[in-house]
């Protein structure tokens, strides 16, 4: 489904931010459920619901001629998985959906069977952020390692397409490359696997929120726009008032 090397993902949220990635290149583009940080506000993912994943993976799907297009699957979707992840395919036109951790394997497996693509998540996931007790570096132990080895073999044996690794050391996410057959995708987890993934709002300096320290800001686009705004204010101040 996708090559194996040099996989180049980033987030996209609406039609014309779709556009631009899609025909700058970019390999996957990923309706994530970050949205509910940098579109909707929230503090973090886990408010997100079917329906917001819905709407904005719609919008994107209209913006993409080449791209693979994936929409999470986010945590409230897990109350009724195999119905919801049927919805977002249909009514949002993704062409496959992303499962944080080990903890849904049947559902995976019984995706998989449906013939609906599913990229497997492993590390620091955000929708178990609670449980995990905030932004924290994974795999830093040998036990933790081999923990994370094993939960990408068990996805890969269940079918997933694809792992995105987020937030571990670079030996543990070389080493979990080095395990599987299939791609993995890292944000947060060293030069060694074989794509590479970021919010595109943290990339281009749009969110002014938390904003991970791994991210290389490549633009610092909210001064820009501040200015730009700024200017137009100016110039409607400043304009005859109209008799």
């Amino acid at each position: 489904m996708v090559k194996k090397n040099n996989i180049v993902m980033l987030t996209a949220y609406d039609f014309g931010m779709a556009k631009i990635l899609d025909e700058s290149g970019v390999d996957i583009i990923l309706v994530g459920d970050s949205l509910g940080n940098v579109v909707l506000g929230y503090e973090n993912t886990l408010p997100v619901t079917v329906e917001d994943m819905i709407h904005h993976t719609k919008a994107v799907r209209r913006g993409i001629k080449k791209a693979l297009l994936i929409s999470d699957m986010p945590k409230k979707a897990f109350s009724n998985p195999i119905s919801n992840a049927k919805k977002i395919m249909k009514e949002g036109g993704a062409q496959g959906l992303k499962i944080e951790g080990v903890r849904y394997l049947n559902i995976i497996k019984k995706l998989v069977k449906m013939k609906i693509p599913v990229m497997g998540h492993i590390g620091f996931t955000p929708q178990y952020i609670k449980e995990i007790g905030g932004y924290k570096i994974q795999g830093k132990s040998q036990n933790e390692k081999l923990k994370m080895i094993k939960e990408a073999k068990m996805l890969e044996d269940a079918g997933v397409f694809a792992i995105v690794i987020e937030l571990t050391t670079e030996e543990t996410a070389k080493e979990i490359t080095a395990a599987v057959k299939i791609p993995t995708i890292g944000i947060g987890a060293g030069r060694f696997c074989n794509g590479q993934v970021v919010v595109t709002n943290d990339m281009l300096g749009l969110y002014e929120g938390h904003v991970p320290k791994f991210v290389k800001k490549y633009a610092d686009l909210a001064p820009v726009i501040r200015a730009a705004v700024a200017n137009f204010i100016k110039d409607v101040r400043i304009a005859p008032v109209a008799q």
